[in-house]
């Protein structure tokens, strides 16, 4: 089930926020309880045959922490042991599922492997961001940035949250360990999350939707009559819609949370306005970003130990990221082609990059940023050495592309101004108006209407990020 889906809007989630606010405040340990069990309803859905991974983070994770909340002051071996069994028996419940097949795949290159068959596993949705997810508890609890759970229904609610279980945000558990054991419902809060989980529907099935159409138009352009034209535009489509696809899940998420009593952390800022690499992954999926940052990145010695270290610190922590979002050499090859761009920045280019014109900082990072969607969707492509061809030589324009733009010019203008913060400024200077908030309470209802007919009449509905 997607939050962009009918049923999932008509059906499932009144019945969650019906049962859910039902239970009195008071009692917040039966709110957590319901809450488990929904969101348990919400995986079982689309994947009942493997909602016993959940419970198998659930016992694990919460056996962990338990230990290392008993020893950790008194026998810190023991404490530390409890840690390296939740992070082995995590990742390798991840690697199985995700990787075994890939493994299986490459090593059949050899002769003396070349027997060995796939499993032919299906990969359980959301498997990569309910993991990290979940290991952050023992690691938080470790630290001491978080006290220990003892409650395990309580813990299993944060594990198997709805909201954001099968894409993010990657809530690591001190962003919620106050609010899972006291939190506050207001009519405010509800109000907000309401508009901001209208506003990432939109963003979805409005702009991701249509964006993703004429990606794969200009795509299978390309294959029929390359052009330098047709090749990039698809590249640019497709950049817009893995981004409104993303974020309007992100904004959905954090939207279904504020209802909830929750502040989940913000997930994208504005990723296209960048005028580096660096300034980029600041803002494209920040909870990503953070998770590899304080439990990879700090522990491997950040930037403490030299450039030598720093830039092989980089290396792993972004070889990482690119095999956390997909089992497929393209992906690890999306990572390091970052990691080489972000320590060329880090060693020298960020001090010119600051000094120069910002909009020819701006054109630099797009060009990168674009390039890298080209390498994210090689495995997508039907022809993708050819694509690549028709993106850097050959035609230059194709009768075929030039019909594309011509439909989708007003569209991509309307994609470019809502991936920047002149939207916002604009709903920020003018909320406090009395017209316009009247306006605008008419405009979401409508919204919603508007996007309950593109569901209605379109079986074009795709979530990228639900294969990661």
């Amino acid at each position: 089930m997607v939050f962009s889906s009918l049923e999932f809007l008509f059906f499932y989630l009144p019945a969650v926020l019906l049962i859910y606010f039902l239970i009195p405040t008071k009692f917040l340990a039966a709110r957590n309880l319901a809450l488990l069990v929904v969101s348990l309803l919400f995986y079982g859905w689309s994947e009942p045959s493997y909602i016993w991974i959940m419970f198998l983070s659930i016992a694990v994770d919460y056996t962990c922490g338990r230990l290392v909340g008993k020893y950790g002051q008194v026998a810190p071996k023991k404490a530390k042991a409890a840690l390296v069994a939740s992070i082995v028996i995590n990742i390798s419940i991840l690697a199985f599922f995700k990787y075994a097949d890939f493994i299986i795949e490459n090593l059949s290159l050899i002769p003396m492997f070349s027997g060995i068959k796939p499993l032919g596993l299906t990969l359980p949705v959301g498997i990569s961001f309910y993991t990290f997810q979940t290991m952050s508890y023992t690691l938080d609890v470790y630290l001491g940035e978080a006290k220990v759970q003892k409650n395990i229904a309580t813990f299993g609610s944060y594990v198997t949250m709805f909201p954001q279980l099968i894409a993010g945000p990657i809530v690591r558990y001190r962003d919620v360990d106050d609010a899972l054991r006291e939190r506050s419902h207001t009519l405010q809060n509800a109000a907000d999350g309401i508009k901001r989980f209208l506003c990432g529907l939109a963003k979805k099935v409005l702009l991701a939707n249509t964006a993703g159409a004429f990606y794969e138009s200009f795509a299978q352009g390309v294959n029929d009559t390359p052009s330098v034209l047709g090749s990039w535009m698809g590249v640019i489509f497709f950049a817009f819609q893995i981004y409104f696809d993303f974020s309007g899940y992100s904004d959905m998420a954090i939207g279904l949370g504020r209802i909830m009593g929750f502040k989940f952390p913000e997930n994208f800022n504005y990723p296209y306005i960048s005028k580096s690499i660096t300034d980029f992954w600041r803002r494209w999926h920040i909870t990503l970003s953070t998770w590899f940052r304080e439990y990879v990145y700090i522990p491997l010695g950040g930037n403490r130990k030299g450039k030598g270290r720093t830039f092989l610190n980089l290396l792993i922590v972004w070889f990482l990221t690119g095999l956390w979002h997909g089992a497929s050499w393209n992906f690890v090859l999306w990572g390091l082609y970052f990691a080489v761009i972000l320590i060329i920045e880090k060693a020298f280019l960020g001090g010119l990059l600051d000094k120069l014109p910002g909009f020819i900082s701006h054109i630099y990072a797009i060009a990168l940023i674009l390039f890298g969607w080209f390498i994210f969707i090689w495995c997508d492509l039907e022809t993708p050495g050819e694509y690549l061809s028709a993106m850097f030589g050959g035609q230059l324009v194709s009768p075929t592309a030039i019909y594309d733009l011509m439909r989708g010019i007003l569209f991509l203008c309307i994609l470019i101004i809502a991936s920047t913060k002149l939207p916002y400024k604009m709903y920020c200077k003018l909320k406090d108006n009395a017209i316009f908030a009247t306006i605008w309470c008419t405009v979401l209802p409508l919204v919603l209407l508007l996007c309950v007919a593109y569901l209605v009449d379109s079986s074009y509905n795709p979530f990228l990020y639900f294969r990661f």
